[in-house]
């Protein structure tokens, strides 16, 4: 597994931005952005319900989920996955601490 299959759903969720949001969840969440917030903070809360309770098949559902989640606000900011992967890659020189610390001077 490699990043292929973000960049796959990335495009497949980009199409689905087009369709009537009657028949697209993607596309009612990228016309409605307070629920599409809504649900980022639902997925998350969900995620550390089931990390805090141990339950990995649970974590494993409600990742992809915020995943999802995730990639359709990237559409709606205009982002490419791409500037995520500069980001990341910019970070892994520097320990979790210094890069904290460093942000404010962004």
């Amino acid at each position: 597994m490699n990043e292929q299959i973000i960049k796959d759903l990335f495009s497949t969720l980009i199409k689905r931005e087009k369709l009537n949001e009657e028949i697209s969840y993607t596309s009612h969440l990228i016309k409605n952005p307070e629920f599409l917030a809504k649900k980022i903070g639902e997925e998350s809360a969900e995620l550390i319900i089931d990390y805090i309770k141990k339950n990995k098949k649970g974590v494993i559902r409600e990742s992809a989920d915020l995943i999802y989640h995730m990639l359709v606000v990237w559409i709606t900011m205009g982002i490419d996955p791409k500037e995520i992967w500069i980001e990341l890659s910019s970070r892994k020189s520097k320990s979790g601490f210094e890069e904290k610390k460093n942000r404010g001077n962004k």
